[in-house]
């Protein structure tokens, strides 16, 4: 069919664009507040030693769920705490309480209008189908531009993604209250408010309480995802042991991950009716419980001392003493950690994220004229769409001038020795590259845009294919991460391989899976292993089990970066 595509998607960023700029003020405003509460859970749970939150948790379980979940709750706990997750699992129980009681702050009252008004009930239930099929990963798409990288976009994503199972079953248990219990109370001259409060809410309180529960294992479901966007905790490990492909730091982060949903299940089913009620009165320890929290809320934050941080007019107080990253494990990131330590930096903080939040906050502040500093590497489009800036970095932090190389499996030039030579020779410059990348990022799509440059730049794409041998339609499989650099040069030697008689299928993973592949053979290549320093420790990990083709591309660079109207020359000037 010839029909013209809808043009559906630049509809859709033409109405966030709109949104951001119209409700700037309003997602400040919620920002502060969602941080704030934030700050004020964690400091409850992470006040004093970690046995007390242990044995308060242990207890608590104990209570609800009877003592063989309490002696559960007490080992796991301490396993935890043994294993070095501590910190980590006080940031993703405060992510998952605080989505929690947004879930029910707002979805139980939309799902009492349900049960009262039809016309209600048939609007949002197709909003809810739509936010339950809906991919997680899309929220953070617009959370990024509203609220900027960071926790509060991962527990607005969080938030959104739970929120459903607490509406329907608001709903769903207030409508499955007796008609007779309904009826009886009008007899007696009952309000509205009160047939709500004294009839309804009390019978449909299991309903809802299942509601609830489910959605505090959703907000948990999403740790991982919302790590894409800065979220701390149990999940920025997970995805951390995932791109280093280390198993044991996954199995580790992950197990604290069931823990911890096994703890908050079990509490969260058994609230209303704990074990151990007829020992002790619900009210008694659940009072004693409030006490606690709001007592020690108070304490930790008079106590708690403000750290006097130099130059508070400085670009540290401007960018809130924070570099933005990206993934957690890319070699970049190790390599802004060891500036922050070399430059002796130590009120500044390295946010992690992904590649994509990165740019979204730099074209946010970018927008705005606001400072900002970043983990950039070049070749990038975002030095031909932004006037950007390296900070100087005299102690070599993030090393030299690198390349990148072609990397293929052991027995490539056996079994496609085309394949295997047109990898070999394939080479080209930042400048090619950027042409790719730029058209990539205008909305092209990559294997549209490689077909582009090949077609322009013929004498060079000869080069790589001379002398190679044209293939049969065997099958090539390349690996690449998701970088923009990457899906440029891959998309542009996939294409030439597909001219030379070659079935390439591309896969894109994270970049511990990209060097493991080729070398176990899954994969037979890749055109995007930066050396010496980037990707230094997988090569080591790895260098044994493939074949190093060499640099294809020389002269990328990776460091700090800033706007150009940024008053700041060098990465010493941050302290």
């Amino acid at each position: 069919m010839n029909v013209p595509k809808i043009p559906l998607g630049d509809w859709v960023d033409v109405l966030v664009q709109w949104i951001t700029v119209a409700f700037a003020g309003f997602f400040t405003f919620l920002t502060t507040v969602i941080d704030t509460l934030l700050d004020i859970i964690v400091n409850v749970l992470s006040a004093g030693p970690s046995i007390i939150l242990i044995i308060v948790l242990t207890l608590l379980v104990a209570y609800t769920s009877r003592w063989p979940l309490g002696i559960f709750t007490l080992l796991s706990l301490l396993l935890i705490d043994n294993l070095g997750y501590w910190d980590s699992s006080i940031q993703t129980i405060a992510i998952v309480i605080l989505s929690g009681l947004l879930t029910i702050i707002v979805g139980i009252p939309v799902g009492i209008w349900c049960a009262q008004r039809k016309t209600v009930h048939r609007i949002v239930t197709p909003i809810l189908d739509f936010m339950q099929t809906m991919p997680a990963f899309v929220y953070l798409i617009p959370s990024i531009l509203f609220f900027g990288i960071g926790v509060v976009p991962g527990i607005i994503a969080s938030f959104v993604f739970a929120i459903a199972p607490t509406i329907r079953m608001t709903n769903l248990g207030i409508k499955e209250v007796p008609k007779d219990l309904i009826e009886a109370a009008d007899a007696f001259g009952s309000s509205n408010s009160q047939k709500l409060f004294k009839v309804q809410l009390p019978i449909a309180t299991p309903t809802i309480m299942a509601g609830v529960n489910q959605s505090i294992m959703l907000a948990l479901s999403m740790v991982v995802t919302a790590s894409l966007v800065g979220a701390p905790g149990l999940g920025a490990d997970v995805y951390r042991a995932v791109s280093q492909i280390d198993v044991g730091k996954g199995f580790e982060a992950g197990l604290s991950i069931v823990f911890i949903a096994v703890i908050l299940d079990r509490i969260s089913q058994n609230l209303r009716k704990p074990a151990y009620e007829n020992v002790v009165k619900k009210k008694i320890v659940y009072s004693i419980l409030v006490v606690l929290v709001i007592l020690t809320a108070i304490v930790t934050g008079v106590t708690k001392e403000t750290a006097v941080k130099k130059g508070e007019n400085g670009i540290g107080a401007k960018t809130d003493y924070q570099i933005i990253g990206i993934e957690p494990g890319a070699g970049i990131m190790a390599q802004a950690n060891k500036a922050i330590k070399d430059y002796q930096l130590d009120n500044w903080q390295l946010q992690e994220g992904s590649s994509a939040a990165m740019v979204a906050e730099l074209k946010k502040a970018y927008n705005q004229k606001k400072p900002i500093i970043i983990t950039g590497w070049a070749p990038h489009w975002m030095f031909s769409t932004y006037d950007l800036k390296f900070l100087k970095d005299p102690k070599k932090s993030f090393g030299a001038v690198e390349d990148i190389h072609t990397i293929v499996r052991k027995g490539l030039e056996q079994d496609m020795p085309g394949a295997y030579t047109i990898l070999n020779q394939f080479s080209w410059k930042p400048a090619d590259m950027e042409k790719v990348m730029v058209d990539i990022k205008e909305g092209k799509d990559p294997a549209e845009a490689s077909k582009k440059w090949i077609n322009a730049n013929g004498d060079k794409v000869g080069k790589w294919t001379k002398g190679a041998k044209t293939g049969n339609g065997e099958t090539i499989n390349l690996v690449y991460v998701a970088w923009d650099t990457e899906i440029a040069s891959t998309n542009v030697i996939a294409k030439v391989l597909e001219q030379n008689g070659f079935n390439v299928k591309l896969s894109q993973v994270e970049v511990g899976p990209m060097f493991a592949g080729v070398a176990n053979g899954s994969v037979d290549g890749m055109v995007a292993a930066w050396l010496p320093s980037t990707h230094r420790e997988y090569y080591k990990q790895y260098k044994n089990d493939f074949i190093d083709l060499g640099s294809n591309l020389h002269g990328t660079k990776n460091g700090l970066v800033v706007p150009k109207y940024m008053d700041i020359n060098s990465i010493e000037d941050l302290k």
